[in-house]
């Protein structure tokens, strides 16, 4: 039998089909906090429990063109860089029915992050408290802007630990921080994004010298502009 007739006479019906979603963490920092953009739900089930966007992958698409669309119709947003974090498929994690989901961080400067919350009202900016700072792993807590703790849908309260465990794993070796950034950004803002993903605070000239000893970063010249204190000196990211 050649190939071409072992694919006319299959039949997919002879096993279950599981469908496949993809949600995105849309993460950014406001106040200081790693903070993500929210749906609350409509519909059945955890209707009115709040979560991260997403939807089901249609049957001509990709994964990272679902990925695209989604965040295109559900939080306005175009181009954006898409990393895929990692595959859910828990065999409960939906009572519809079995439902593999594939998400998605998208790392977004405070002027992107606050346009999405702004052409998307229905998107709630959560701060995310990560009690487990210190440990391996561990829950992470959602609080709204009035502080009051979310129950979040589905196991998007793992996605998200997933997300943040990532992102502090790849601090040392990759340009996730900057991705938080604006193009020119003060030693003091890369500190900030380093310390609020990782939960701890920094020793100021031991983070400094080991982020200029990396190569990563180009002086401008530049100094920012409208401090009542003593301006500091810009910088931008570098590929060493």
């Amino acid at each position: 039998m050649t190939e071409t007739d072992f694919l006319k006479d299959y039949d997919p019906s002879a096993f279950q089909r599981p469908s496949v979603a993809v949600d995105l963490v849309l993460l950014g920092l406001r106040d200081g906090r790693p903070t993500v953009l929210l749906l609350r739900r409509d519909q059945h089930p955890h209707a009115g429990r709040w979560a991260l966007p997403g939807g089901f992958v249609g049957i001509d698409e990709s994964l990272d063109a679902a990925a695209a669309r989604v965040l295109r119709e559900k939080a306005a947003i175009e181009g954006a860089r898409l990393e895929q974090l990692y595959t859910f498929g828990a065999v409960d994690r939906d009572p519809r029915m079995r439902i593999v989901s594939a998400a998605y961080l998208v790392l977004l400067t405070e002027t992107a992050f606050d346009a999405a919350a702004r052409a998307m009202p229905a998107l709630l900016p959560a701060a995310i408290h990560v009690p487990w700072a210190g440990e391996a792993g561990g829950p992470v807590n959602v609080l709204s802007p009035d502080n009051e703790k979310l129950t979040l849908a589905f196991d998007h309260a793992d996605i998200l630990a997933m997300a943040m465990l990532r992102l502090r794993g790849k601090l040392d070796y990759s340009d996730v921080a900057f991705a938080l950034l604006p193009e020119l950004f003060t030693l003091r803002q890369l500190q900030d994004v380093h310390e609020a993903i990782l939960g701890t605070s920094l020793n100021k000239p031991a983070f400094r010298r080991r982020l200029l000893d990396k190569g990563w970063l180009a002086a401008t010249g530049a100094y920012e502009a409208g401090t009542a204190y003593r301006p500091a000196e810009l910088y931008r990211f570098q590929r060493p």
